[in-house]
């Protein structure tokens, strides 16, 4: 029989409101840095929302030439920016054939800030002054095409666009992509931007962001004062490589994707099934991938969006996947406090935040959670940073259509 091939995280590279680099990030969330602040990208006075966690101080220009940067919105920026630190921490240039070598990349919404724009131009001034480029900087198919030429990848290049489980997805099928032969190498993860008035207004209308003015009571998951998520924005790119091939080539290597579960609540548009059925199946069938015994030591990194429902409907997945005494074990916390919803960029961030706490021995915290909801009644690890040293790392992500996905990692075990 032939052996299972192995799945490896080779490079990391992150663009964050709480810092443009894997380190810098990584060190601000375990000191329970709070990347929201009022929103500086547009004038949202007349807003209902007017928080979220921007990536402040953004230059593309360190990362690609004007003329590109031009071409390119926000959310491919970030993601050149993202993959530019993962390649080159990777090492991976010149080791992989082109051929085998693929892009699977998570965006929920793509260019959203390019079709605003442009839309803009086409009713003050005409269709004449529309963009030749507006469809190509608009298609959220674009960071990943955008990519794969920049680093000459010519096995598939595809987007996730699952809503919130974009980047879960993403890294979830490039796994996939290689366990199965098709690829060696893929860059994968997730990129976002958008932080405009026309997305702002629309998730402010159906009522699914906080409208707190004061960013330490604006992302609140899992505490019984939440009221709605914080926007993100930024990306987060992971270099996944096949085990052999990595080791061959003395690569270093953050940990081992060794579980992906992916479900559909075939439920409601924006609502999870309140019994929490699916989440649980997506986390139940990464844990039985990843091998989980009881005497796993289990971190999970929540969705946790800081919605009411999402987190209680989250509380009782967990339960149902690990039974209730398991579940109260786990090491658990929502980063997105201090990140904000990242969007098609959450998982991505929230699978390397898994890496890191598997490779480090620290389990980040979910920052400003003061008051227990007796719906949420499990270990959030509230306001500061622990050390643990956990064995088995799930990242939760759902989003609207009803999309589940759990990414589960390990170090690597030889």
């Amino acid at each position: 029989m032939e052996e299972r091939r192995r799945v490896v995280v080779t490079g990391a590279g992150a663009i964050t409101p709480v810092g443009k680099s894997v380190s810098e990030m990584w060190e601000n969330l375990l000191k329970g840095k709070n990347g929201i602040a009022p929103i500086t990208l547009f004038d949202a006075t007349e807003y209902k929302a007017t928080l979220a966690a921007e990536v402040k101080d953004f230059d593309p220009l360190q990362y690609m030439k004007k003329l590109e940067a031009v071409r390119s919105d926000r959310n491919t920026q970030f993601a050149v920016a993202a993959a530019q630190e993962a390649l080159a921490d990777s090492g991976i240039a010149g080791s992989v054939d082109p051929e085998r070598f693929a892009v699977y990349l998570g965006a929920g919404i793509g260019g959203i800030r390019t079709l605003e724009e442009e839309h803009m131009k086409l009713i003050k001034k005409g269709p004449d002054r529309v963009s030749s480029l507006f469809v190509p900087m608009m298609i959220a198919n674009m960071a990943a095409g955008t990519l794969a030429i920049r680093y000459n990848c010519k096995g598939p290049s595809m987007p996730a666009v699952t809503a919130c489980a974009s980047g879960s997805n993403a890294i979830g099928e490039a796994a996939r992509l290689i366990r199965h032969g098709y690829a060696d190498a893929v860059i994968s993860g997730g990129t976002e931007a958008a932080i405009c008035p026309i997305a702002v207004a629309g998730f402010s209308n159906m009522l699914a962001l906080s409208q707190a003015h004061d960013p330490d009571e604006a992302s609140l998951p899992f505490d019984k004062r939440r009221s709605g998520f914080v926007m993100g924005e930024g990306a987060v790119i992971l270099v996944l490589e096949e085990y052999r091939h990595a080791k061959e080539r003395g690569a270093k290597i953050y940990g081992e994707v060794c579980g992906y579960g992916v479900t559909c609540d075939a439920y409601h548009m924006t609502a999870l099934n309140p019994d929490g059925s699916g989440g649980a199946r997506a986390m139940k069938e990464a844990m039985e991938e990843a091998g989980y015994i009881d005497e796993d030591v289990v971190y999970i990194n929540a969705h946790g969006t800081g919605t009411p429902m999402n987190d209680s409907t989250e509380t009782l997945a967990i339960k149902e996947a690990f039974g209730d005494e398991a579940a109260r074990r786990a090491y658990i916390s929502s980063t997105k406090s201090m990140t904000g919803h990242m969007l098609g960029a959450a998982g991505a961030v929230e699978a390397l935040v898994c890496l890191l706490a598997l490779r480090d021995k620290m389990i980040p915290p979910t920052i400003n959670l003061k008051e227990t909801d007796p719906s949420c009644d499990l270990a959030y690890t509230p306001l500061k940073a622990v050390k643990a040293s956990p064995t088995l790392a799930l990242s939760n992500s759902f989003g609207f259509g009803g999309h589940n996905a759990c990414l589960a990692m390990r170090e690597v075990r030889s």
